[in-house]
Order: structure tokens, then sequence, then C-alpha cells
């Protein structure tokens, strides 16, 4: 990042409200997800059939389920689970998507044409209908759920990372690295690759609110993370037929997914103002 190291870039961060308040609660979901062992006050899976569909109280405060488990408790290791689910997608996508765009940028020509065509192909389907049809393929299950949508969200990573190469691949640092004898490795690593990852950590942080949708998204329709798992999707996929005498048991882990999706989404909006010169 010309003209912001990463210190300057923290220190922006904390003094930015929007990013400070994403921060905040993304701080505060990652300890709740790390301490959630220590403060949930029941077994997430264990069932108390007899107790089934009790509203929020002293017991249980966020009320149990139909199965008589209680909803706080599964909120909070659903927590790991949704932001483990995140975390790996944004990386293997990320990683990715990048490599692939930094290459076509870089080389131009006929492999710039074949790897944004097949970027293209992909861009094509909703990310959502792609992604079930990658898990339905493969069977539901968390393992599935992050291939099936890193294969999906990797395509905006591609993009923006080639459009990058493309700006700096005539630089004058990157022509007197050519001029001593740099390999084309070399440039892509030392010299490209660093000037892309400002727009693609912008996109990273982005990308993690609707990563945690599209997860949960899979979960509710039957193709992601599969019962008694606690992921907020599969939880408010259970609740909706409770929804006239059990509002709790979908509303809670709904808006569970709100607040973190919102987090990330005023992280990545904060960071956008502060790296974009023009915003700046």
């Amino acid at each position: 990042m010309r003209g912001l190291t990463w210190r300057d870039l923290w220190r922006q961060i904390v003094r930015n409200p929007l990013s400070l308040t994403g921060l905040s609660i993304i701080i505060l979901l990652v300890l709740l997800a790390i301490i959630a062992p220590y403060i949930a006050p029941h077994d997430p899976y264990a069932t108390d059939p007899l107790n089934k569909l009790t509203p929020p109280g002293r017991e249980h405060l966020l009320g149990s389920d139909g199965l008589g488990r209680d909803v706080l408790s599964r909120i909070l290791y659903g927590t790991r689970i949704s932001l483990w689910i995140a975390v790996l997608i944004v990386l293997t996508a990320g990683i990715f998507g990048t490599a692939v765009g930094i290459v076509a940028g870089f080389a131009g020509g006929f492999v710039d044409n074949i790897l944004m065509r097949i970027t293209d192909i992909f861009m094509a389907f909703p990310r959502l209908i792609l992604a079930m049809a990658i898990a339905a393929a493969l069977g539901p299950s968390l393992t599935n759920v992050v291939i099936a949508i890193a294969f999906s969200a990797w395509t905006v990573f591609a993009r923006l990372a080639r459009s990058r190469a493309i700006a700096v691949r005539e630089e004058d640092f990157v022509e007197a690295a050519r001029a001593v004898g740099a390999s084309n490795l070399r440039i892509l690593v030392v010299h490209i690759l660093p000037m892309a990852l400002s727009p693609v950590i912008i996109q990273a942080t982005l990308s993690m609110g609707g990563i945690i949708l599209t997860a949960a998204g899979l979960g509710f329709l039957g193709f992601g993370a599969q019962p008694p798992t606690p992921e907020w999707g599969v939880m408010v996929s259970e609740g909706r037929t409770f929804m006239p005498h059990g509002w709790w048991v979908s509303t809670f882990p709904g808006l569970a997914i709100m607040i973190t999706v919102l987090g990330f989404n005023l992280l990545g909006d904060g960071i956008r103002d502060i790296l974009d010169p023009r915003m700046r």
C-alpha cells in the first residue's frame, strides 16, 4: 500500500466510526467463539423433550428449541462454525482468485483471454445457485460447503487482481526489474502481488458477510451443515415451523447472522474509505 503503512491503516481504522464499529463487532464475535465452551450455559447438543419450546427466561435465556436444546448455547457454538467457514472460504477463494488474476493481467494476450473467459463462465451463474449445485453434487457437509462457496467466490478476486496487474505491469519499477534480469515469477510475487493486495483485502472483508449469508442459506436449504450441528442457517430452518408459538427459535439465530454480516460490511466499508485515495 503506497503511502500508507499497516500502522497508519490501524490508526485510521480506529479513528473511522464505521470501521471501528465493525471491528468491535467482529472482535466480540471472535471472543465469543473462543470462550463459547466456557460461557455456554448448556450442552448445545443435549435434548430435553420435557422442556421443548420453553420461552426465554431464567433457565434458558434465549429459550429452547423443538427438542429442548438451549438456543443461546447453540448460537454461541454456531459463532465458531460460521466464522471458521468464512475464514476458510475467503482464504481459499482469495488465494486462488488472486493468483489467477495477476497471472492473467501480467501475461496478457492468449493466457489472459483464456483465464478471463473461464472466469466469465463462473460469473454467469448466480453464486447461491452455483454453490447449491456443487454442494448437491458433493453431498451436504461443512467441508463441502467450504468447497462449494469457494468455487463460486473466487471470480471477484480474480477480476480485482487482474485490473491491478494490468495497471502495474508497465510501471517503471517493473521495467527496472526486467532490466536487471528478474524472472517473471519474481516480478509477479515481489512487485505485482503487493500492489494487488489492497483491493483484495477490501473485497475479502466485504465478502465475509456475503459468505456467511451464503453458508447460512445452504444450511437453511439443507445443502450445508446437517442437524444437529449448531449452525445458524440450520437453526433458522429448524425453527421456521415453530414461528407461530416459538418465534425465538429462528429469530435469535437470524439476529446473529444479521449482526455478523453488519460487522463485516461496516469494517469493509471503513477500510475501503481509508485505502481509496479519492475517499481520503
